[in-house]
């Protein structure tokens, strides 16, 4: 059977060698498998992992605490598409108990001992009419759970490991608008200035120079402050700060195949500029252009945690792994540093993911390796 010449069966081949790219990609598709279905995953499925119980703030990782449900009466709302999605619209709130309380449970009333810290509780007695209100008597809701924290709760008393779910759609999602971002208008002006050279080249050189010279936070933050804040905003403004990087080795690339035989021959034959850009030189230099890709994915997701950290990026209550760090980073010196390692490991490891991808993209689509 004769070897396939294909290029993207050669590049898949040589990616497949390199232990490091695979693992990146193995970590980065489990990321984008929680960011889909985080909300189906996660232990607190309420919307943005935001169910606050303030009596357990700051717990270590595997804490357990027995609760007694509120009803509010109304019914639970969304379908599991919805939920997918933006979460649940919880119907209830927890109140951490102490003790047996079902001890303490009578046919009218149930008495409990509300948790308030490790050494004091108080005794409260509510209605068991008032707490199953709107429930049919053949489908009473379940008032008392026992739930585990795996990671611990942070200062508001939310779970750490539902909000590092939930966060990880922020990151992925600001990483992948941001590189479609800047690889558009990184494409487009650096083909333009390598195809045509000339005033083209040097207007466009001049706008990537001007960009360049500026810190790359402090431009962010003038888009940032210029739009405001929020979850939208963050994606452009981080977009259009790392197009420059994208156009320089466009322009570069194009340059080198404009002066090959086959473009040669494509505008001997008459083809318009554009088609031989889009269709004959684009595609010849696809594999650079993954590479610093996943490059700018990485610097993305770091750009956005740095963001959330500064207070102008994602805004509460929604998760972000920056903004978790933010709200739980005096707790590195005390008795509880995991509420804010955690994330950072999580910033950590995807973004070592997308450059062990990127580097095994790199020599994968290097043309001067002969070992298949």
């Amino acid at each position: 059977m004769q070897p396939s010449f294909s290029f993207k069966q050669q590049t898949w081949k040589r990616l497949k060698k390199n232990k490091g790219a695979l693992i990146g990609l193995f970590i980065i598709c489990i990321a984008f498998l929680l960011a889909i279905f985080g909300y189906l995953i996660a232990p607190d499925n309420s919307s943005n992992a935001d169910l606050q119980t303030v009596e357990i703030q700051a717990k270590k990782p595997g804490y357990t605490q027995k609760f007694l449900k509120l009803y509010d009466g109304e019914k639970e709302e969304g379908n599991w598409f919805t939920v997918l999605l933006n979460g649940k619209k919880l119907n209830y709130r927890l109140i951490p108990v102490s003790g047996n309380p079902k001890d303490n449970a009578s046919t009218d009333s149930i008495v409990i001992n509300k948790y308030i810290d490790e050494d004091t509780s108080v005794r409260m007695a509510y209605a068991v009419k008032s707490l199953m209100q709107n429930h049919a008597a053949e489908a009473l809701p379940e008032l008392f759970v026992t739930k585990k924290y795996w990671l611990g709760t942070d200062k508001f008393g939310r779970d750490i490991l539902s909000r590092l779910i939930i966060g990880t759609r922020v990151s992925l999602a600001v990483g992948l608008i941001a590189v479609l971002i800047s690889l558009t208008l990184g494409i487009i002006l650096g083909a333009l200035a390598g195809y045509f050279k000339g005033w083209v080249d040097e207007v466009v050189m001049w706008l990537v120079n001007v960009t360049w010279s500026i810190p790359t936070l402090l431009l962010v933050f003038a888009i940032t402050l210029a739009m405001g804040k929020g979850f939208w905003q963050i994606f452009i403004a981080v977009g259009l700060t790392m197009w420059v990087s994208v156009a320089r080795l466009v322009r570069g690339q194009v340059m080198a195949v404009k002066e090959l035989e086959f473009v040669q021959a494509a505008k001997a034959l008459g083809f318009t500029n554009t088609r031989i850009i889009a269709k004959h030189i684009l595609p010849n230099i696809l594999g650079p252009i993954l590479v610093i890709a996943a490059s700018n994915f990485a610097t993305a997701i770091i750009v956005e945690a740095g963001l959330s950290f500064l207070g102008i990026g994602v805004q509460p209550p929604q998760p972000s792994w920056g903004l978790m760090i933010k709200e739980n980073y005096n707790f590195i010196i005390t008795h509880n540093p995991m509420l804010a390692l955690v994330p950072g490991f999580a910033i950590m490891l995807l973004v070592l993911a997308f450059n062990l991808l990127g580097n095994g993209l790199r020599d994968a689509v290097d043309v001067k390796t002969t070992s298949i």
